[in-house]
């Protein structure tokens, strides 16, 4: 018994130690596998770990990189022509040399380094601007004419239409509305290699010429200059613009240069609102057959213009004001169409002009307008006057009897502007005209002008004028006697508009 205790005993100690061993077996590769497992995790996390660090170095790089570029484009913009080339810019980065306009003495760059400058400043340079400006305003005139005038000229006053006999123009005493004056117009300036390129375009409603009395389209301006020159239509460089008086009658004083003329001009010198200009202008006159109008010998006679009309003048400008010079030659010509042997009118006269003009700035509240022009055969250039060339008899020359003569002219301008204050201003002033007559000349051909006006404007806002006017204009004949006196009264609303937009120029 004891023996078989002792077997079984054994038995058991056996079998526990064999279950252990199986036991100690059966875990042992479940721990490896385990420890397998989170080493490949370790290693993925790792890997993962450092593709993250690079990734974060790529974005810290190109930060860098466009930091630098910024800092170069704005410290060479500002700093570009004001630095000596030695000088450094300290950026987020650190030192870097600056890009100067006078090239610094640097190592030789590499071709991809040039190209790479070369770039940089193409990027940082600002692309010229030029401006666009639309302007103009809407304006109606209404008023009473006591007297009469020419129908076609009936918002005006203009000596050269007013009744030459009696009842000329019908009875005495008409109302009139007119939009006229209104008006609308563009300039531009555009950035070139030599200089800002200006131009302008205006135009008005109120029609002359073949459209005289009419509410029509009517060019003032077409003109373009750059530097020195420009050519187009605009003021002729024999007028000075500042004369015309603040009125809001529209055609202005009588015995004033004015006129916009067709040209292609020089001004070799400007100094601010100083200079002096020439230019060629487009020749143009008219002339009075006087007793001879309507004969068929002529019937074939035309004007003839081998020469440009040249002007010039010289300006000197100030605080007090200014002083202007002008001067203009002209050649006026005529030839038969219809000439025979026996039978040739044609002729040349030669007309010539001096004006002088300017503003004087009395105090802050007057300025004074004044001018003073005299010469021969330069009507045309003259505000209301009717010819340049009067008929003249040439008996002594049986194959051209009749010839002409530049008719002298003298013109006076004397108007005062006052300003009330910001918002009332006023205008007064007078204007005279002479024409001296040939000999031949009708006896109610227009001989003599006068013209007045005086007015108080209201501008109750900015860009809005209102206000009264009370006019005269006189005419007086050659020879028979006669002359006309004309009041008016005129009462204005002219609104401004006004536009001015910079652009880019590519």
């Amino acid at each position: 018994m004891t023996s078989s205790l002792c077997a079984t005993r054994q038995t058991y100690s056996l079998t526990a130690l064999l279950l252990l061993v199986v036991s100690a077996l059966s875990i042992q590769p479940s721990r490896a596998q385990t420890q397998d497992a989170q080493a490949q995790e370790t290693q993925q996390l790792k890997s993962t770990l450092e593709q993250l660090e690079q990734s974060m170095q790529e974005v810290r790089a190109r930060i860098n990189a466009l930091e630098i570029k910024q800092a170069i484009n704005s410290e060479v913009a500002s700093m570009k022509a004001v630095a000596p080339p030695s000088s450094n810019i300290k950026t987020s980065t650190g030192l870097m040399p600056l890009i100067t306009v006078t090239k610094p003495r640097a190592p030789k760059q590499e071709p991809q380094e040039d190209a790479a400058k070369q770039t940089m400043e193409h990027e940082i340079k600002p692309a010229p601007e030029g401006t666009f400006q639309m302007y103009g305003f809407a304006m109606l005139d209404a008023g009473y004419n006591f007297g009469q005038i020419d129908p076609n000229w009936y918002d005006v006053v203009r000596p050269t239409k007013l009744p030459a006999f009696y009842n000329q123009f019908g009875p005495s005493g008409n109302v009139f509305f007119s939009v006229r004056q209104t008006r609308w117009g563009v300039k531009t300036t555009v950035p070139t290699g030599l200089g800002d390129l200006k131009t302008i375009f205006e135009f008005e409603l109120f029609g002359t010429g073949v459209d005289a009395g009419q509410t029509t389209f009517r060019l003032r301006h077409a003109w373009g200059e750059l530097k020195q020159l420009g050519a187009g239509q605009t003021w002729s460089p024999f007028m000075d613009p500042d004369v015309f008086p603040n009125s809001i009658e529209y055609w202005g004083p009588t015995g004033m240069v004015f006129f916009r003329n067709i040209q292609a001009r020089w001004t070799p010198w400007q100094k601010g609102d100083s200079n002096f200009m020439i230019a060629a202008e487009r020749p143009g006159a008219s002339a009075d057959a006087g007793p001879y109008a309507g004969r068929i010998e002529l019937a074939g006679v035309t004007p003839q213009f081998t020469l440009p009309d040249i002007s010039a003048h010289g300006r000197w400008a100030g605080e007090a004001g200014h002083v202007q010079v002008a001067g203009i030659f002209r050649k006026i010509g005529w030839a038969d169409l219809n000439a025979t042997p026996t039978l040739n009118i044609h002729g040349t006269v030669y007309g010539w002009g001096i004006n002088a003009s300017g503003n004087a700035k009395f105090d802050k509240s007057d300025t004074g307008r004044f001018s003073v022009v005299y010469g021969h055969g330069i009507e045309n250039y003259m505000n209301d006057a009717p010819i340049d060339v009067g008929i003249k008899n040439n008996f002594g020359n049986p194959t051209n009897p009749v010839t002409g003569e530049a008719l002298p002219v003298l013109g006076i301008v004397a108007f005062d502007d006052h300003n009330w204050n910001s918002r009332f201003s006023s205008t007064l002033g007078y204007s005279y005209e002479n024409i001296s007559n040939s000999a031949q000349e009708l006896g109610s051909d227009f001989h003599q002008g006068h013209y007045a006006l005086t007015n108080l404007l209201y501008y109750p806002t900015k860009n809005v004028m209102m206000g009264g006017e009370f006019q005269f204009g006189r005419r007086v004949n050659f020879a028979d006697g006669w002359n006309y006196n004309d009041y008016r009264v005129q009462f204005s609303f002219k609104y401004n508009y006004g536009k001015t937009v910079p652009y880019a120029v590519q």
